[in-house]
This record gives C-alpha cells, sequence and structure tokens, in this order.
C-alpha cells in the first residue's frame, strides 16, 4: 500500500509527544497534584503515536484510514484538555501554547494524510 512522505513525520512528531505528554504528566501530577486530568490527557496524548504506529501494518487503505482517523480523534480530545488544564488556571498561557501548537501540527498533519490517502483511493 502506498504512503506519503508525511508517514515518517507524523510518525515521528507523534512519539515525540507522546514523550512530552509523558514529562508534562510527571510535572502535573509532582509539581500541581493535579491525577484526573492528568491521567485523561497521558491516555489520549500517548495513543496518538500509538494508532500511527498501528498504521504502519495496516491491512488495507481503509486500516490505513482507520487507524489515522482514531489518532486524529485522540489528538482532537488531547486538546480539549490542554484547553481544560488552561482555562482551569492549572497551567500557563507558555506550557499551554507549546503544547497546544505540537498538537495542532499533529492534526494538520493527521488530516492531509488522511485526506490525500482517501483521495487516492
Amino acid at each position: 500500500m502506498p504512503r506519503t512522505t508525511n508517514d515518517n513525520i507524523v510518525h515521528d512528531k507523534s512519539k515525540a509527544f507522546a514523550i512530552r505528554i509523558i514529562r508534562f504528566v510527571r510535572y502535573l501530577q509532582t509539581e500541581k497534584k493535579e491525577y484526573v486530568l492528568s491521567n485523561q490527557i497521558l491516555r489520549s496524548g500517548t495513543s496518538i503515536g500509538a494508532n500511527v504506529r498501528e498504521s504502519k501494518n495496516a491491512q488495507s487503505a481503509a486500516d490505513f484510514v482507520n487507524k489515522l482517523s482514531i489518532a486524529l480523534k485522540e489528538a482532537d480530545e488531547t486538546a480539549y484538555w490542554l484547553e481544560l488544564l488552561f482555562e482551569s488556571d492549572t497551567i500557563d498561557q507558555t506550557i499551554f501554547n507549546s503544547l497546544y501548537n505540537d498538537n495542532k501540527e499533529l492534526i494538520a498533519l493527521l488530516t492531509s494524510i488522511i485526506k490525500t490517502t482517501k483521495n487516492n483511493n
């Protein structure tokens, strides 16, 4: 099955983002004593990369799109948790902007790959 050149980029960026999320959750739990939302963002933020990774072994174009669509949903959920953490004054603007912008980039990449794959099949 053909893959776009963005596949490697989204794989690398989603894994790097997952590592950032793990470190961010450690900060939230250690410094802010925040456990409920931190567990939510840990699950959704690391799930992005896990689903991108699964897409590498997709059995068909439809399976590939499905895995990346799940990753996209997880990225959107991660954006929600980041917004809640910021709007509740749990994290500051700098932390929010940094993570939120990386997440937006992943959303854009995933959206592009999904659209390209659908158009080519």
